[in-house]
């Protein structure tokens, strides 16, 4: 394994464009492009890929098609009972880490690559990564972007279009760009489920 290759993980300034990053990428990528050419009856099939695509993936995870992925979700650890709906992008050039029962909605990016501010560097293409933590039973709305280094807890939902540039605790609503906590979940969200709509306990 190359000197880059090891600061992928470090947080460490690297080139990604070495020869050996960019063939083990090439494979990854590879298997990404299968697994979006699936018919919509293959469930087995794609349930199979992703075992193999990922790092870790539990059991009961969905991904609609298509999905974007650096390394092709080499970096990425899925939890149990994950769905991501379509055009999910896992800049996963070092780890992600997703909890149980979290739910992706469309077009979320969740990043962890990064390039320096000084324009020397970034001429020289250099890049660094910081990984990403989202926990159990979250809900991440569609157009959402989650960037570098960002640790979610569980139970969050994060509002449409937010882009997430702090850390955010468990058991709140975040909203905004940048992103920022709107309340807690609490004793309301017991009794309405959307705006003045009741949940019928009874029925469910």
């Amino acid at each position: 394994m190359s000197q880059m290759k090891d600061r992928m993980h470090t947080g460490e300034l690297y080139l990604p464009g070495e020869a050996d990053i960019l063939e083990w990428q090439t494979q990854c990528l590879e298997r990404l492009y299968d697994f979006n050419q699936t018919r919509p009856s293959e469930f087995e099939k794609r349930r199979a890929m992703l075992k193999e695509m990922f790092a870790e993936i539990g059991e009961n995870c969905y991904i609609e098609p298509p999905f974007h992925a650096n390394f092709g979700g080499n970096h990425v650890h899925f939890g149990k009972n994950i769905y991501a709906n379509f055009n999910l992008t896992c800049v996963d050039d070092t780890h992600i880490y997703v909890g149980d029962y979290t739910m992706f909605g469309p077009n979320v990016t969740v990043a962890t690559a990064g390039h320096p501010l000084l324009p020397e560097l970034r001429e020289k293409a250099y890049q660094y990564n910081a990984p990403v933590h989202i926990g159990k039973n979250c809900w991440i709305g569609a157009g959402a972007i989650i960037l570098p280094g960002i640790t979610i807890g569980d139970n969050v939902v994060i509002g449409a279009g937010s882009v997430v540039t702090k850390n955010l605790p468990s058991n709140v609503l975040a909203v905004g760009n940048p992103c920022r906590i709107l309340r807690e979940i609490g004793e309301k969200d017991r009794e309405y489920y959307f705006k003045e709509r009741k949940i019928d306990w009874d029925n469910l």
